[in-house]
């Protein structure tokens, strides 16, 4: 396993429980299989940490993964906007850019990277528990974002290609045009709407995931 003893530092979404008035990181547990598959130790980053610089630091992750869920806070009212992990994630975003630490943005993780690039996000129509095919672009060749594959798709925001921000290239696309993933120009980065996670995992987003630790 090429991720062997090397650490994943993984994302959280916020949930909240009003009746109990506890606000709690949660993670999906197939991240935490997936991760174990490679050999990574996954390590779930706490929100509205008072010094996430210094936490990230001393886990010295080999990958960061910003995962799904929650929907960025300037966008939505109400339990599912999560201002913490905004600034969570935001910090993620730029120590992975300084430092070139291998990143995989997942959904909510490439909205994001448009959102802080200055993009804009806008509401989409089926792309909420249906699967469809993808179109891949030129730049995706040096990734394995096969041409014509069918993903699943869990989002009610996306972009237009236009909103893809400057250092960042499109690599697929939806039916509908919209944003599917996109590559870092420089860095060992990629952002993918769809959720490897979930379901049976597609031997491409393994090898994805492989050959971004392999760049650590």
């Amino acid at each position: 396993m090429s991720g062997a003893g090397k650490r994943a530092v993984i994302s959280q979404r916020v949930e909240l429980f009003a009746d109990r008035d506890e606000r709690r990181d949660a993670l999906d547990q197939r991240w935490a299989a997936l991760l174990e598959s490679l050999g990574l130790i996954a390590l779930p980053m706490p929100n509205d940490l008072a010094d996430p610089a210094a936490w990230l630091s001393a886990a010295d992750p080999a990958l960061i993964v910003l995962t799904g869920g929650n929907d960025l806070a300037h966008l939505v009212a109400g339990p599912d906007a999560a201002p913490e992990r905004d600034r969570t994630e935001a910090l993620l975003l730029q120590q992975a850019g300084e430092h070139a630490i291998p990143l995989l943005a997942v959904c909510r993780g490439l909205q994001l990277i448009i959102d802080s690039g200055g993009g804009a996000l806008i509401p989409v129509e089926g792309h909420v528990a249906q699967d469809h095919l993808i179109t891949a672009h030129p730049t995706a060749e040096n990734w394995p974002i096969r041409d014509g594959r069918s993903v699943n798709s869990f989002h009610n925001w996306g972009a237009e290609p236009s909103a893809v921000p400057k250092g960042w290239e499109l690599a697929a696309s939806a039916p509908d045009g919209s944003v599917e993933a996109i590559v870092h120009s420089a860095l060992p980065q990629v952002a993918l709407m769809w959720h490897p996670e979930r379901g049976e995992t597609d031997s491409d987003d393994v090898a994805l995931i492989e050959q971004l630790i392999g760049k650590s």
